[in-house]
Order: structure tokens, then C-alpha cells, then sequence
């Protein structure tokens, strides 16, 4: 069990809020993460793994005009892959990830380990980025964790 995940489940259930995750190149570690607490099913609605554009546009609702503009690994498709995800769920918050886990795929404006994550809730969406060292399995790792931060921060905050 993820520690950090049962400290977010702990948080939702206090303040009695639900949750919800749009994944891409954590390919459904975030909801994994989650859902290895006893419990989670009270504060854990659901996740979409939406590795492939198709599925970012089609059941989350990003928009062709940004992923032909600014491309999947932004903050555009971030923030409306979380706020997809809030909509297809009707979670209380539902974070988003998108990025370049690597080893390939990386280039000089958007390097391997960029990672952009969004936050909605009742309040609004925001987007952060980061970018993450070590091979593949470190920077998926690196992005489960910050985003589970992520949530943890809106429960508290929501």
C-alpha cells in the first residue's frame, strides 16, 4: 500500500470529497496507487487510462485544435484531461498526467521526464509541469507521487 495514497483517501474521506484520474504516461499507476487502500472505493470514482490521443479527445474531451497546436505533453490537454475526467466521473477533483516517461520520444523542447499534471475542482483547473530524472520506472514513479500530492493539496483545499 502507497502511504502517500493512504494519507490522500484518508484526506477525501474527512472532508468528503471524491476523486477521479485521467492518466497517460502513468498508465493507470495513479488509480493503482489509490485503490491499494482499504477504503478507497468511498472517495475513488474512477479513472481513464488515455494513452492514445483518440481516447484524450473522444472520452475526455481535449480538443483536436490542442493536440494538433500545442500537443498532448502541455498544459492545454493537461487541464482539459482533468477536467474530462471531473465531467465523465462527477468527482468532487480529478487530477490529470501527461508526459514523456521515455527512453525515447524526448526532444529539446520537450525532454524526456517533462510531465504536465492538471487539478479541477469546484474551484477551477490549474496546471503545473515538472521534470523528472532516471530512466522510465523512475519518472512514471516521480509522477504517481506528485500527483497524488496533487489531490492531496485540492482535498485539503476544496
Amino acid at each position: 500500500m502507497d502511504l502517500n495514497a493512504a494519507k490522500l483517501v484518508a484526506l477525501l474521506k474527512a472532508s468528503g470529497k471524491t476523486c477521479a484520474t485521467a492518466e497517460s504516461c502513468t498508465g493507470g499507476g495513479i488509480g493503482a496507487a489509490i485503490t491499494s487502500v482499504p477504503g478507497s472505493s468511498d472517495v475513488y470514482l474512477g479513472g481513464v487510462v488515455s494513452y492514445a490521443n483518440s481516447v484524450k479527445r473522444g472520452l475526455l474531451g481535449v480538443s483536436q485544435e490542442i493536440l494538433d497546436s500545442v500537443g498532448a505533453v502541455s498544459s492545454e490537454c493537461a487541464a482539459q484531461m482533468a477536467e474530462g475526467a471531473r465531467r465523465a466521473t462527477g468527482a468532487d477533483i480529478a487530477v490529470s498526467v501527461t508526459g514523456i516517461a521515455g527512453p525515447g520520444g524526448g526532444s529539446a523542447e520537450k525532454p524526456v521526464g517533462l510531465v504536465w499534471f492538471g487539478i479541477s475542482s469546484h474551484s477551477g483547473t490549474r496546471t503545473e509541469k515538472a521534470l523528472f530524472q532516471g530512466n522510465r520506472d523512475a519518472v512514471r514513479k516521480s509522477a504517481v507521487t506528485h500527483a497524488i500530492g496533487m489531490l492531496s493539496v485540492a482535498a485539503v483545499e476544496c
